[in-house]
């Protein structure tokens, strides 16, 4: 395989057709062992090998259980499934035997909960790529970096003669809704690292741009509220049960009552309240699905132990039972300043980029926790935007991107490796 526009295309539309959402990605995962494996240099860790269990968020077995029948389906190459041991995912390690640095590289690869467009005139309608799979769709540019991350990693076979040190390329399951960095962290499999990077393709910049330092990631905690109270009947016997849906109700509008942190940004958003059994019923069963954001930790901590202290509250007032789940997290960080200049002079090189932006970040992305991990460990982390036009927001049925782009991020992370480890 030559590292071209073409075997990238090649491979950002074969992902594209078969977008498996968070925990559930085995076609996408055994797909990307077999193209590793092919490349003779690169050891393969799956399963519990890089993901701690105690830190899994937000995975539900039925969701794992059907992406697996699909994949099977799909016909994914079935070898890879006791490595795997229920857990999607892979980190490809390179070691090139020389003493040197351990640079870890970071790429996401589920899909969105979308629908993907019938219109004729959408690019992957027309040349025959769009999603086969109901319901999901790579909306958030997740197929291109799959593909940046296997392009980088040809790279790294064509030069690995030239290489010190080691390279530990994560392909990370689950990043929306901030699920799956967390357990890949508690592993400790980049604990060794002495440099981290990830980025996301299009976002908030069109091609020819990279912002190479975006600033203000919010630290964030995904958290599902359960109550579980008592039917009665409405009309007779009202006094006999407990209102799940009530207490829900009024944990809503206490939640996003919350006194808002005096030291810097905190947000938090109700997004779902579920509940009920029947208009004559006293409703037994309520779930609410929220957010807290912070600016940095101590904010987003301050958020979180409010939202269960709320939690417990209503409980007690209600008389209903009640649990919670943290489902999702991601820390704040800021980029550390070589890799920033490092990123922004080797982009600069690349004809297609014509420009650095700045930009203010304002919202979550899970690559901090592997990038504070690092960080915490004594190594230099970065996250940025690679530019990409795009023909609609992310997570919208329409959205495509500037596959072009993809050459230009395969040629940014071989520049930082060349730099890093050459």
């Amino acid at each position: 395989m030559n590292l071209d526009l073409s075997q990238l295309t090649h491979w950002r539309r074969e992902f594209h057709r078969f977008p498996e959402t968070g925990w559930s990605e085995f076609w996408t995962t055994a797909r990307i062992a077999d193209y590793l494996e092919s490349l003779g240099c690169f050891e393969i860790l799956m399963g519990e090998q890089i993901i701690n269990p105690e830190f899994v968020r937000g995975r539900k077995q039925a969701v794992v259980d059907k992406g697996l029948a699909n994949a099977k389906v799909y016909g994914m190459n079935e070898k890879w499934l006791d490595k795997m041991g229920g857990y999607t995912g892979c980190v490809a390690v390179f070691d090139s035997g020389k003493p040197g640095k351990t640079v870890a590289l970071r790429f996401d690869i589920d899909c969105v909960n979308v629908t993907e467009t019938t219109d004729p005139n959408h690019i992957p309608n027309k040349e025959g790529f769009a999603s086969i799979n109901e319901g999901f769709m790579h909306s958030c540019g997740h197929d291109g970096h799959i593909t940046i991350g296997l392009g980088t990693a040809l790279w790294i076979a064509q030069n690995r003669d030239k290489l010190t040190g080691k390279v530990k390329i994560v392909f990370q399951p689950a990043e929306e809704g901030t699920r799956g960095a967390a357990a890949i962290a508690a592993s400790g499999v980049i604990d060794d690292a002495d440099y981290f990077a990830s980025s996301h393709i299009s976002f908030c910049a069109n091609s020819g741009t990279v912002i190479a330092n975006p600033r203000n990631f919010l630290s964030t905690t995904k958290i599902d509220i359960r109550y579980h109270g008592k039917p009665a009947h409405a009309g007779a016997a009202p006094h006999l049960g407990c209102n799940a849906l009530l207490a829900a109700a009024h944990a809503v509008t206490q939640l996003h009552g919350i006194a808002r942190h005096g030291e810097g940004m905190s947000r938090i958003n109700v997004g779902v309240l579920k509940a009920g059994e029947g208009r004559n019923v006293i409703s037994t069963e309520a779930e609410l699905q929220l957010e807290v954001r912070g600016e940095n930790k101590k904010i987003n901590d301050y958020m979180t132990e409010q939202v269960m202290q709320i939690a417990k509250g209503i409980s007690i007032g209600f008389g209903v039972a009640y649990e919670t789940e943290i489902v999702g997290e991601a820390v704040d960080m800021n980029n550390d300043a070589e890799l920033v200049q490092l990123v922004e002079e080797i982009a600069l090189q690349q004809p297609q980029i014509h420009s650095i932006d700045d930009y203010a970040f304002n919202a979550s992305e899970d690559a901090t926790v592997l990038g504070r991990r690092v960080q915490d460990h004594g190594g230099k982390a970065i996250y940025f935007i690679l530019g990409a036009d795009r023909t609609a927001g992310h997570h919208e049925a329409e959205f495509d991107f500037d596959e072009n782009q993809l050459i230009t991020g395969v040629n940014i992370y071989s520049g930082l490796l060349q730099h890093l480890l050459g």
